[in-house]
């Protein structure tokens, strides 16, 4: 007998056994907020929304559509547009490496789909982030995407709705990246004169240059339970005043009691709610 063949096999039988085990997918999910462990399709039934604690686990763009639109209404626009690297920036990995390994990750070319679809039979022009896709990060790409929704607002009077999941400016692009939050803000500033609504849905998280922009200029601000909202992080602003920060500071909770946004609505209530303050601004707008 080959005792070197048959301890090779052996071997190489375990090996294929660990690693099937591993890779086998589970059908179970641990809620991050009170550890409950849940069946998946029983949180998918529920939005995503732990039915033990009201958790709002975060979502993607394509689920988010889903939950939102109406069954096939969604129609996406400027898909093809793809960030370049104007800089060559290299940290640890290329900006070009950063991206193809999101594209692949996501199946998407930014960290915004937009697009047009009907709430309830309502019609608006909607702005979605992924959060996936580096972090849902705002580079030129976003902030482009982001004015033609305004632009096919204003041409077909419709109102615009921006779902924001982001960490902030692309540091990556720099000052390119910056520059996007005076180049929406603009957009919207015509949007407003045209008297043409805007909401803002603030989800976990937004942060940074997005929320020190757009995502604060919405006729109607609202967001998400729990969602965290902020500029700078919770430590950096620890280490700056030197104090210790209020209990739920930057959740939205906290925010909708010091009147910084207008409103938390639960994930299962959102569409709902979009659809009836999108059919009273329309209201109002055809009566003007």
């Amino acid at each position: 007998m080959d005792l070197k063949n048959l301890f090779s096999k052996i071997s190489f039988d375990n090996k294929e056994q660990q690693a099937t085990k591993k890779d086998a997918p589970t059908h179970w999910i641990k809620c991050p907020e009170c550890s409950s462990l849940m069946f998946f399709k029983e949180v998918e039934n529920q939005n995503n929304i732990c039915p033990k604690c009201n958790f709002h686990m975060r979502i993607g763009a394509k689920r988010r559509i889903e939950i939102l639109a109406d069954s096939d209404s969604f129609v996406e626009y400027d898909a093809d547009l793809r960030p370049i690297d104007p800089l060559k920036f290299v940290d640890k990995k290329s900006y070009k490496k950063r991206v193809d390994e999101a594209e692949k990750k996501t199946g998407r070319t930014s960290a915004v789909v937009s697009g047009e679809c009907n709430i309830n039979g309502v019609p608006v022009q909607i702005v979605v982030f992924d959060f996936a896709f580096m972090g849902g990060s705002l580079g030129s790409v976003e902030g482009e995407k982001i004015v033609r929704a305004v632009n096919r607002a204003m041409e077909k009077h419709q109102g615009l709705i921006i779902v924001s999941a982001s960490g902030g400016a692309r540091m990556q692009e720099s000052t390119f990246s910056l520059m996007q939050m005076a180049k929406t803000s603009a957009a919207l500033k015509k949007m407003d004169q045209a008297k043409l609504p805007y909401i803002s849905v603030l989800t976990d998280p937004t942060m940074g240059g997005v929320s020190a922009s757009f995502a604060f200029l919405g006729d109607i601000i609202m967001a998400e339970p729990g969602a965290l909202v902020g500029f700078a992080g919770q430590r950096v602003i620890k280490q700056t005043i030197g104090a210790d920060l209020p209990e739920g500071f930057q959740r939205a909770e906290f925010l909708l009691e010091k009147g910084s946004i207008d409103m938390v609505v639960n994930r299962s209530d959102m569409k709902k709610t979009l659809s009836d303050l999108l059919t009273m601004f329309y209201k109002n707008i055809s009566a003007s």
